[in-house]
């Protein structure tokens, strides 16, 4: 299994990476978790234009699921002909919320293109992964997921505040990837964010092997979001989220 991070900039793209989005190869089958704005020009890099098996929304914020309707474009007037639908998950809403998005909210326009599938707490089967989805607390309907192949796990947070649910989802994972919007101070808003400690803080709870620290906003500097893991009470090896990294997990 084979991660790798498309975007990583949290709430709006910066200078350096598109917002969220995670590609997850094994078996020939590609896997997005999140499909945020400005991930699609990114993606190029890792994956064919109409090579992506199967996608993911944690949820409907527009940094993490806009470019579906980019995507739309490229698979329904592409040259080389017509082409099967992905299989999109995704909480409930998501079509009229994306027609809306694309400038059709009356019209089921990306069904075109896609077929979408209502997300619920629990595991399912997607292509050759295993992919569990669990409620995160964020202030819209948000998952989470741990994805499997081979023995080998990532499990992502998504958008997320406090979550005891995000220890349950990540135990034992490989890698974590782990929202840290915030930098550690005192008033920050509750039931939305973390901070870098927090995040390291949910890593040793859950034992995880590597922590990866992402949707970083760019107005904070990324220094001081991986100083503050650094206070978090795990000991095992933590990174930041890179445009373009990858994670050969075997």
């Amino acid at each position: 299994m084979k991660l790798t991070i498309v975007g990583c900039s949290g709430s709006f793209p910066g200078p350096d990476s598109p917002s969220s989005c995670y590609l997850l190869e094994a078996e020939g089958f590609r896997l997005l978790l999140d499909f945020g704005n400005g991930s699609l020009g990114a993606l190029q890099r890792h994956a064919g234009l109409y090579d992506v098996d199967a996608i993911c929304l944690s949820h409907l914020h527009a940094d993490h699921c806009l470019d579906i309707c980019a995507y739309h474009v490229v698979r329904t007037y592409t040259p080389v002909g017509p082409l099967p639908k992905v299989p999109v998950h995704a909480p409930s809403g998501a079509p009229r919320r994306l027609n809306a998005a694309y400038g059709m909210p009356d019209e089921p326009v990306l069904e075109k293109s896609f077929d979408f599938v209502t997300l619920s707490p629990g595991m399912r089967e997607i292509g050759p992964f295993q992919v569990t989805a669990a409620l995160m607390n964020h202030p819209i309907e948000t998952y989470g997921f741990r994805v499997s192949h081979g023995g080998r796990s990532v499990a992502y947070s998504a958008d997320t505040g406090e979550s005891a649910e995000l220890v349950k989802l990540a135990h034992d994972a490989d890698v974590l990837l782990c929202e840290a919007a915030h930098i550690d101070e005192p008033g920050l808003p509750a039931n939305l964010h973390l901070n870098g400690r927090q995040a390291a803080q949910y890593a040793g709870q859950a034992r995880v092997g590597t922590l990866v620290l992402t949707h970083l906003v760019p107005w904070y500097d990324q220094a001081r979001i991986l100083d503050d893991a650094s206070r978090g009470d795990f000991d095992g090896p933590v990174e930041l989220a890179r445009s373009g990294a990858v994670y050969d997990l075997g």
